[in-house]
């Protein structure tokens, strides 16, 4: 598989004091990998390593191939970014604050803005004043922005910060979209459960140090955790079954052994309402791996 951001061995120190210890991860077309960990664990640090904004003691950033320390020009080309809230000017347009950003970069149209404005849906607000637009909407202009250089890789640091549940959602559908379309996006935020339903991938950092890097679904596995509800548990054939209550009671089994206790349940006469594998929540599965640490 090819990845379009690699962190390799990353380290960083402040006045002999490490921050960042070997912090490694990758990012293929199409993650969408939440990067999590509790204050001060080295999150932000990382991600300006990423940029460019802090000098790299040791280890590698590579962005599509290219070393962020020794060829940084063609390593940022393709990279977009918002650290918390993005910055506008407020008493011009929309489509106006665009269109600064685009003078930045050769050969950027009013088509190719336009074209922007329209994928984040905002071509009904974007002559209007920033000063009039909704928290959300500044955010969803933050991304138009980053956008503008045709990115394959968009960087987010606490994007979700003082948004309403609505311009959550318009966020999250929006870097859902980013990513069918390949985008690879490395997102940072406090707000778990926000994260658990749109990210595929997540790393968590703790003491400057990776705890562990997986797949969303594999983080929250409760190792074979199965609940059953059932009809009656009074008489119930299995022997390893615990937190027996009225309709449902708990196994760890594997597929071939669910199969068996299925078999069983209907031999003796039991009616089976619903079987599924237990999941932690991504808090639940973070707190765990930190130890019950949280911001």
């Amino acid at each position: 598989m090819e990845y379009i951001l690699e962190c390799k061995n990353l380290c960083k120190s402040f006045r002999k004091k490490q921050i960042l210890k070997d912090v490694s991860f990758k990012v293929a077309p199409g993650d969408i990998l939440a990067f999590i960990g509790p204050n001060g664990s080295g999150k932000t640090t990382t991600i300006k390593l990423i940029l460019g904004l802090q000098k790299i003691d040791t280890g590698i950033v590579l962005i599509n191939g290219f070393d962020i320390t020794k060829e940084y020009t063609k390593a940022i080309a393709k990279v977009g970014s918002i650290v918390e809230n993005p910055d506008s000017y407020m008493y011009l347009t929309g489509w106006q604050n665009l269109r600064i950003i685009a003078n930045c970069y050769p050969k950027i149209t009013d088509e190719r803005i336009k074209e922007i404005v329209k994928y984040v849906g905002l071509e009904q607000r974007i002559n209007d004043k920033v000063s009039k637009y909704s928290l959300g909407m500044r955010q969803r202009l933050g991304i138009a922005a980053s956008l503008l250089n045709a990115p394959n890789v968009l960087i987010l640091d606490e994007p979700t910060n003082g948004l309403d549940p609505e311009g959550i959602k318009d966020l999250r559908n929006l870097l859902k979209k980013l990513a069918q379309d390949g985008m690879g996006i490395l997102i940072s935020s406090h707000n778990l459960s926000e994260l658990e339903s749109f990210c595929n991938k997540v790393c968590i950092i703790d003491n400057g140090s990776i705890v562990t890097s997986s797949n969303v679904k594999e983080l929250k596995s409760n190792a074979n955790r199965v609940i059953f509800k059932v009809n009656d548990t009074s008489n119930l054939p299995i022997k390893d079954a615990y937190e027996v209550k009225k309709n449902t009671f708990v196994v760890n089994a594997k597929d071939e052994e669910v199969a068996a206790i299925i078999r069983k349940l209907v031999k003796n006469k039991i009616d089976i309402y619903e079987v599924k594998e237990d999941e932690l929540t991504l808090e639940e599965a973070f707190l765990k791996k930190t130890g019950g640490r949280h911001d």
